[in-house]
């Protein structure tokens, strides 16, 4: 692991959550007033509570319960970007193709659906929480399939936030469709949103053009495989997303040292690429088996493996950026000199 790696700056940098120069992100958030209100959802005023895990000096943070009961305990405005990847509410008895084989489609009690308007309420009720706990140009992406991402573009709509993009991430060699009665289903969608409609959000177009050869990226997503078997070395969530489709994500919409928020955090990818991308992260877990896989996954693939190579491609950008501008500024300076 590099020197920069093992030494990465301080979390707040004067401009994060507290003011302070403060790594450990559970102390910064500690160390705030929560009983804030932000819409329809009005904070608990106890304390934040303890962590379950703390990586990297405390950059890397897991806490474990209902991530509705854990957000309200968390002060308003902490976070520059959150990543959801909430139940799909698609475990209805049904079957799919796994290694060849037929198994169930069930995952757990967690994504039974509710009917139409439970999951309406759930959903309203987590959406809420954490469009509290945005920055005010803070974003969000929450990914899903048909069995609820549309119920999420609602909830959206209804609660103010302002929706910049529908993303298509098309996975490369999707499960074949068993009762050949359907088209097979090759794609999740995510809805990426502002916290409201003046929201002035980050967008790194300079490297999110860099890394697609010169071109504008599209919002259909092609180039991303499942996560790879290095990434399930030690089991894996039912519902993992890849490192290399939240390190994208990341990289787009947020800065380094900024605070991002998972608050269905599964085994940690949006964590553990929040580190491989020097940002700071807070995840939020009910499984205690999935929080300590969790920590197994923070050893290897962050603190073994270092840092992602996209963030030497996000710096490159950064500073060619700055060069440009600094041209940029000159010019005009000599063209006002000689007016």
């Amino acid at each position: 692991m590099s020197e920069d790696a093992k030494n990465p700056p301080a979390g707040c940098r004067g401009r994060g959550v507290c003011g302070h120069a403060e790594t450990d992100v559970h102390a910064c958030l500690s160390g705030l007033p929560t009983g804030r209100q932000v819409g329809k959802v009005v904070a608990n005023t106890a304390t934040t509570p303890p962590p379950y895990f703390k990586g990297e000096a405390g950059r890397f943070v897991l806490y474990r319960g209902d991530c509705l009961e854990l957000m309200p305990l968390l002060p308003e405005a902490s976070f520059d970007l959150i990543f959801a990847d909430p139940p799909y509410f698609l475990s209805n008895g049904g079957i799919t193709c796994q290694a060849g084989k037929m198994v169930s489609v069930n995952k757990g009690k967690w994504d039974r659906s509710m009917g139409f308007a439970g999951n309406y309420a759930f959903t309203t009720d987590w959406i809420s929480r954490c469009r509290r706990l945005l920055k005010p140009n803070g974003t969000m992406f929450v990914s899903g399939t048909s069995h609820i991402i549309h119920i999420v573009g609602a909830v959206m709509d209804e609660l103010g936030l302002k929706i910049l993009n529908d993303i298509t991430w098309v996975k490369p060699n999707p499960p074949p469709n068993l009762s050949c009665r359907y088209f097979t289903h090759a794609a999740e969608t995510i809805l990426w949103a502002g916290r409201d409609k003046k929201c002035r959000h980050k967008f790194n177009y300079p490297l999110m053009k860099r890394i697609n050869g010169g071109k504008q990226m599209k919002s259909v997503w092609t180039d991303i495989e499942t996560p790879r078997r290095d990434e399930k070395v030690f089991g894996k969530h039912p519902t993992q997303k890849p490192l290399s489709l939240l390190e994208r994500i990341i990289a787009a919409a947020s800065d380094e040292d900024d605070l991002i928020l998972d608050p269905f955090s599964g085994s940690a990818t949006t964590g553990i690429a929040a580190a491989r991308m020097n940002r700071r992260s807070v995840g939020l877990e009910m499984e205690t088996e999935f929080l300590e896989l969790s920590k197994k996954r923070f050893e290897r693939e962050y603190l073994e493996a270092g840092y992602s190579p996209l963030l030497d491609y996000e710096r490159q950008a950064n500073a060619d950026t700055s060069k440009q501008k600094n041209a940029a500024g000159k010019v005009s300076s000599r063209l006002f000199s000689n007016t």
